[in-house]
C-alpha cells in the first residue's frame, strides 16, 4: 500500500483514479481547487467530489499556492500530478493563466518535492498530453517519417485542411505517433504540458525520485463535464444533440483523434504508479485508433436514438491538429496495457450516462464567440 496525492483529483480522471487506487488499497489525498467549469456553480454538490470524498482524504486548494501544495504533500509516497488548465482553444488567448497554473503549478511541486527536507514521495506520475506532438507522425512516399509543421491559415480557408510536408509532393500518409517523434505542439496548452513532462522529468532523477510521463490521447467517458466547453467534441455534442439542436463540423468532418476511454486511462495509470517497470519512462496512453469528427457525430446519434442536423462548415480553429493517433506499443511491452473498451462501446456506455444527467446550457456558442472576437475562428 502506498499513499498517493493526486493534484486535481476530484476531476473527471482524478476522482475515477482516486476510486481505483482505493480499490487496490491505496490511502489517497486529493488537492482540487474545485474550478467550476468543472463542477458547477455549487462545487460542493459536484458528483466528482462526492467520488473522491467517498475514497479520498480531500483538501481543498490550488497547485499555484505553495502553502496548500506542502500541506497536500505531507507523508505521501506518491505524487499523480493531474491539476491543469485543459482547452487548447482557451489557451490561445488566456496565456498568462495556462502558463501559471500549468508550468508555475507544476514548478512550485517540484520545488517543494526537491527541498522539503521532510519530503517522502519517490515518485511523481505527470499527465503530460498528445498535444506535445503538434501534428504528430506521418509518412511521405520516398523520404520516410516526417513531423509536418503546423498548417497554413491560408491552405485551410482554401479548404485544404490535410497536412503538406516541404518538399513532398504527394499526400502523406498518416501513422501512429510514438514517443520518439519530433514534440513541436501548436497551442500554447500544448507547450505548457511539453514544459510540464520536461520539468518533472528532468528534475525527479536529480532529486531521487522516480519520474513517469503519461501522454493522455482524448479521454472520455461517464463522468466529463457537459457544461465546459473546452472539454471535448463528445460533451459538446452529446448537449447540442439532447437538446435537438444543430451541429456544426468544423474542417471537412474528416479530421481525426484517438479516443481512449476513462477505465482505460484508469488502468494505465494506475500500472505506472504500481510497477517498476514504469520509473524514468514516458508512455502514449490511447486507443491505438483514429475517429474522424463525422464517425463521432454517427455513433453518438445513434446511440441517443436522435438525429439532428449535421452541417459540414469549413471552419476551423487556429492552433488545432488535423489528425492524431498514438503508438501504444511501447506501454503495452512495458506495462502490458491492452485498451479493453472500443469507442462504439464506449460511446454507448457514455450516452447512457448521459442520458442520466441534467440538460442544461453548456456555453459552447459563448465560447466559439469569444474565438471569433480573438481572430482564432475562421
Amino acid at each position: 500500500m502506498s499513499r498517493v496525492l493526486i493534484t486535481g483529483g476530484a476531476g473527471f480522471i482524478g476522482s475515477s483514479l482516486a476510486a481505483e487506487l482505493s480499490r487496490r488499497g491505496h490511502e489517497i489525498t486529493v488537492l482540487d481547487n474545485l474550478l467550476p467549469k468543472i463542477h458547477g456553480s455549487d462545487p460542493e454538490s459536484s458528483p466528482l467530489l462526492a467520488v473522491a470524498r467517498q475514497h479520498a482524504r480531500v483538501v481543498i486548494g490550488d497547485v499555484t499556492t505553495r502553502s496548500d501544495l506542502e500541506g497536500a504533500l505531507e507523508g505521501q509516497d506518491v505524487v499523480v500530478h493531474l491539476a491543469a488548465e485543459t482547452g487548447t482553444g482557451e489557451s490561445m488567448y488566456q496565456i498568462e493563466h495556462y502558463s501559471r497554473v500549468n508550468v508555475g503549478g507544476t514548478a512550485t511541486l517540484l520545488d517543494i518535492l526537491a527541498n522539503d527536507p521532510r519530503r517522502t514521495a519517490k515518485k511523481v506520475v505527470v499527465a503530460s498530453s498528445r498535444s506535445i506532438y503538434g501534428e504528430g507522425s506521418y509518412e511521405a512516399p520516398g523520404v520516410g517519417r516526417v513531423f509536418p509543421s503546423r498548417r497554413d491559415e491560408r491552405d485551410m480557408l482554401a479548404g485544404r485542411f490535410e497536412v503538406t510536408s516541404p518538399g513532398v509532393d504527394e499526400p502523406l500518409r498518416l501513422i501512429p505517433t510514438a514517443e520518439d517523434s519530433k514534440l513541436h505542439p501548436s497551442s500554447v496548452y500544448g507547450i505548457t504540458k511539453q514544459m510540464q513532462e520536461a520539468l518533472v522529468m528532468t528534475v525527479a532523477p536529480t532529486v531521487g525520485m522516480q519520474g513517469v510521463a503519461l501522454r493522455y490521447q482524448n479521454v472520455y467517458g461517464p463522468g466529463q463535464s457537459l457544461t465546459n466547453p473546452y472539454t471535448g467534441i463528445l460533451s459538446i455534442f452529446s448537449t447540442l444533440i439532447r437538446q435537438g439542436r444543430p451541429i456544426n463540423v468544423f474542417e471537412d468532418g474528416l479530421e481525426s483523434r484517438d479516443f481512449v476511454y476513462i477505465d482505460d486511462v484508469v488502468s494505465a495509470t494506475a500500472s505506472a504508479i504500481e510497477d517498476d517497470q514504469a520509473n524514468g519512462r514516458v508512455f502514449n496512453v490511447g486507443s491505438g485508433v483514429p475517429t474522424t469528427v463525422i464517425e463521432v457525430v454517427t455513433q453518438l446519434m445513434a446511440a441517443f436514438g436522435i438525429e439532428v442536423p449535421v452541417e459540414v462548415t469549413g471552419n476551423f480553429r487556429l492552433g488545432d491538429i488535423r489528425h492524431n493517433v498514438a503508438d501504444i506499443s511501447e506501454i503495452r511491452r512495458a506495462l502490458g496495457f491492452v485498451p479493453q473498451t472500443t469507442f462504439a462501446e464506449g460511446v454507448a456506455r457514455f450516452a447512457e450516462w448521459v442520458t442520466t444527467q441534467e440538460v442544461t446550457g453548456d456555453g459552447y456558442e459563448d465560447s466559439l464567440d469569444e474565438m471569433r472576437r480573438k481572430n482564432l475562428l475562421k
